[in-house]
């Protein structure tokens, strides 16, 4: 963890945000995978260690604004507890390094909670993501599952905490990104023709394992990568196939990498495998060039979507105007998805306090297909941390209902789409940094573009 100072700090610039009022966090409990005590591996809620630092189950805490209190709540290890699990601090030790003096049991939260109810002082909470905090907001407060309301002055306080990475936050990024390109160049290294999938995602995970990293998300190494998430791993890679790898390494304090690449199975992409990623290699570029504060990354992704359009236009795929095409929301047959995300303690980070208030600062998102899985629209600004990964892919399916609806035929060639249907999908992904002047990419550099790729094969 960072110094106690830090949390501290970061407590304090929250209550001055917020204001008022009682601040509830809620940690994340052990759970298991299939009886009690075989577990999942435990991972802590990351605005509970953004605040109080702790990677420690059965813990609750509190700000208590209006008295000036900061309270951890949980319980002491018991014998059996020790005999299992080993000698751990106690709960005031644990505090105390994040510059907390005041711990109680776990079941006095609730009483402190319906103290505060009584007081007629408000109750400030996150939505809950696990069912095990709608339980507890249902003891706590009475909120049924599913009629949380959450409140949106503690949720801005900490997007606009959180957004802003500090340079310990980056350091420790970059290690996470460092890890990250290891993994990938480990993934060009042993994929062979003949080889399973899993067999790749092993040598990859191992490499998160040396480093003394968990995953930050389940790694995607699929020869289907025109689905957007294929954690199946069951495939036989054949020559002339492409594996298309996202996979992240975290870090021991939960900070993130996210990186995908696109490697041929064989020493050569073919030709048309070429074109493809040529043009996913250009709409990547010139995103990465329009990077730097006061850009709106909405701009950024239309800039992407464009230049994929006019590669595209090039090889008989589409027609038209590409920036009409992008208004129109043609470009999303081969760009479903966003070019990127923040970044940090959470792969997408804080994804669970919603994206309008992360990645749109309050604005509202497109409905447009395509365009409104964009996660990240708003201005950018120095200390931003966040992913540049354009993709173009070709689905089937999607093809199928477009054609039969008679979707965009002003901008897409459907009969010469048909011969690309056996294509499957790639991207490269890279994370970056928005500095005062511009934006620079965390962690070692992984191969990007065909030749590059190639010398690696």
């Amino acid at each position: 963890m960072f110094a106690k100072e830090t949390y501290v700090a970061r407590r304090r610039q929250l209550k001055e945000s917020v204001g008022s009022g009682l601040l509830l966090f809620l940690g994340n409990d052990e759970c298991g995978m299939n009886y009690e005590d075989n577990t999942y591996n435990y991972r802590q809620d990351s605005s509970f260690l953004y605040f109080w630092g702790l990677s420690y189950a059965g813990l609750a805490a509190v700000i208590d604004i209006d008295e000036d209190r900061e309270i951890i709540f949980g319980d002491e290890l018991t014998i059996d507890h020790i005999v299992w699990m080993g000698t751990q601090p106690t709960l005031h030790e644990k505090a105390q390094r994040v510059g907390v003096t005041e711990t109680l049991p776990l079941a006095e939260l609730k009483k402190y909670v319906e103290k505060v109810v009584a007081q007629k002082r408000t109750v400030h909470y996150l939505p809950p993501y696990r069912a095990e905090h709608r339980l507890k907001l249902m003891d706590l407060l009475g909120v049924k599952p599913g009629a949380e309301m959450p409140s949106i002055p503690f949720i801005k306080g900490i997007v606009n905490l959180r957004n802003y990475k500090t340079e310990e936050e980056i350091a420790e990024i970059e290690r996470a990104c460092d890890v990250t390109a290891e993994m990938h160049l480990e993934a060009m290294r042993v994929l062979r023709v003949g080889m399973k999938e899993h067999e790749v995602a092993a040598a990859l995970e191992a490499v998160a394992q040396v480093h003394g990293c968990n995953l930050s998300f389940p790694t995607i190494a699929t020869v289907c990568g025109q689905t957007l998430h294929n954690h199946y791993h069951g495939h036989t890679v054949k020559e002339e196939e492409m594996l298309l790898v996202d996979a992240g390494a975290e870090t021991a304090m939960g900070y993130a990498g996210d990186m995908s690449s696109t490697i041929c199975a064989g020493k050569k992409f073919t030709s048309r495998q070429k074109d493809i990623y040529d043009i996913q290699v250009a709409a990547h570029q010139a995103a990465v060039n329009a990077l730097k504060p006061g850009v709106y990354f909405r701009d950024v992704y239309d800039l992407s979507c464009r230049v994929i359009c006019e590669g595209l236009k090039g090889l008989g795929l589409m027609k038209g105007n590409p920036a009409d095409a992008v208004e129109q929301g043609a470009h999303a047959m081969f760009f479903p998805c966003g070019l990127g995300h923040m970044m940090g303690l959470d792969v997408h980070d804080m994804e669970n306090l919603g994206e309008v208030w992360v990645g749109y600062d309050g604005q509202p998102k497109s409905t447009q297909f395509g365009r409104k899985s964009l996660r990240l629209a708003r201005k950018l600004e120095p200390g931003f941390v966040l992913t540049i990964e354009p993709g173009i892919y070709f689905i089937p399916e999607l093809m199928d209902y477009w054609k039969a609806e008679h979707r965009f035929t002003d901008f897409i060639n459907y009969e010469k789409l048909e011969s690309y249907r056996d294509f499957t999908g790639l991207r490269n992904e890279e994370d970056y940094l928005i500095t005062a002047t511009g934006a620079r990419r965390l962690g070692k550099k992984i191969p990007l573009t065909t030749e590059e790729v190639e010398a690696m094969r």
